[in-house]
């Protein structure tokens, strides 16, 4: 059977152990939202709702005769009190602002949803500033279970297929006909291979079941343009809008794969776009580093040929009959390159003695795939020169430092 994951240990936070508030609770589909009290810890969202309770005596009656000169004794004493109604578990939990199925964002209200399928309802706030604030405490809270997670499937894991990380997203849906435009996705960067679930995986033998995996060395992260407010980032990220303001355009970020086909995925914090930026560098950069070099097959003018790139060498071209080096250059000798959008590329290389350009074509089955390969290793070769290169070009972790 499969070996379940111990449950999260508590994990160390300069948050108090303690959070409490005042909310509105929405049911979808029922009537009028009542008031709540909310109950945050490092592991549960806890729902709690007002009712009168007995604190002293008896609401059955008397069972003994009282004193003529004093109150009954076991006269029944009634307080309102706050009672746990609902506790939702945040580990592998995800957090949803937008409406069931699209894309919209409500104003000021979310809802939790468990890995087990217990959900809190919409919560409203009475200030955009609350919001904000329960959204990034509860979205904090999550991510430190979720790390606690990872480093336990760490353990039992090579060096070389470790996690770097995981969470919820949701993908837009492109081309269905039926009213959801959005569906949730559980994404893992781990070893080699981007990971796709439609659940999150909480045994070891989830990890076979995953509805798509690809290699990360084949697929190119691309941030969508942020919309920048005058004091230089969205104020969505801070849900400081005028009231009423719901930003309908999530932070999204796609995933370009083989064949030219792309996913979209967004999330609802500039911190949690910065990290799956940041994420993605990271794990491509490392199984770069781990594999040192990729072979594809390709051809030109009828002959079969072998394309490689070599995180030590650059590019080199082989008959794939006989092995032989056909031509080799460095990266620092690719100037450009174009392609066909199809299968056909244009490599341009220039001699370090002539400056000459000579032009390479080649034909591959899957284009893309080999040009992400190529985007992977170079930026893998600046990085390795210059640490400071992944950082300069991530704009999103640099935006999102105003959240906190």
């Amino acid at each position: 059977p499969p070996r379940p994951f111990p449950s999260p240990r508590p994990f160390p936070s300069p948050r108090p152990p303690t959070r409490t508030g005042l909310a509105l609770l929405h049911h979808e589909g029922s009537g009028s939202p009542c008031d709540v009290r909310l109950k945050l810890t490092r592991e549960v969202l806890t729902i709690q709702k007002q009712d009168v309770v007995c604190v002293r005596g008896s609401s059955h009656g008397a069972h003994d005769s009282p004193s003529p000169s004093s109150p009954a004794a076991d006269a029944p004493q009634y307080e309102k009190r706050w009672l746990d109604t609902l506790s939702v578990p945040l580990s592998m939990a995800r957090i949803s602002r937008c409406k069931a199925g699209t894309g919209k964002c409500r104003s000021g209200a979310f809802q939790v949803l468990a890995v087990d399928g217990v959900r809190t309802g919409v919560l409203q706030f009475h200030t955009a500033r609350e919001s904000a604030d329960w959204l990034r405490a509860v979205s904090a809270t999550i991510s430190d279970l979720t790390l606690e997670s990872m480093k336990m499937v760490n353990e039992g894991c090579s060096p070389c297929d470790q996690v770097v990380h995981m969470g919820w997203v949701r993908e837009r849906l492109e081309g269905t006909s039926s009213r959801e435009t959005f569906r949730s996705k559980f994404l893992a960067l781990k070893g080699s291979l981007l990971y796709v679930f439609s659940t999150a995986p909480v045994s070891t033998l989830d990890w076979v079941r995953a509805e798509k995996t690809y290699n990360l060395c084949e697929v190119l992260f691309k941030l969508h343009k942020l919309w920048l407010a005058d004091d230089g980032w969205l104020h969505e990220a801070c849900h400081l809008g005028p009231p009423g303001f719901a930003p309908q355009r999530p932070f999204s970020f796609s995933v370009l794969v083989g064949h030219g086909q792309s996913r979209v995925f967004s999330v609802d914090l500039g911190s949690e776009l910065a990290a799956w930026e940041r994420s993605f560098q990271r794990a491509t950069f490392k199984e770069v580093q781990r594999s040192r070099s990729k072979t594809y097959t390709c051809s030109w003018q009828g002959e079969m040929l072998c394309f490689t790139v070599d995180f030590a060498l650059g590019f080199t071209c082989s008959d794939s009959k006989t092995k032989n080096v056909l031509w080799r250059f460095k990266f620092s000798q690719l100037k450009g390159s174009s392609d066909d959008g199809n299968a056909r590329v244009k490599l341009l290389f220039q001699h370090p003695d002539t400056k000459q350009i000579e032009v390479k074509e080649l034909e591959f089955p899957d284009l893309t795939a080999v040009l992400h390969c190529v985007h992977a290793f170079l930026a893998a070769k600046v990085a390795s020169v210059d640490p400071a290169f992944m950082d300069s070009q991530s704009f999103a972790r640099k935006s999102a430092s105003a959240e906190r």
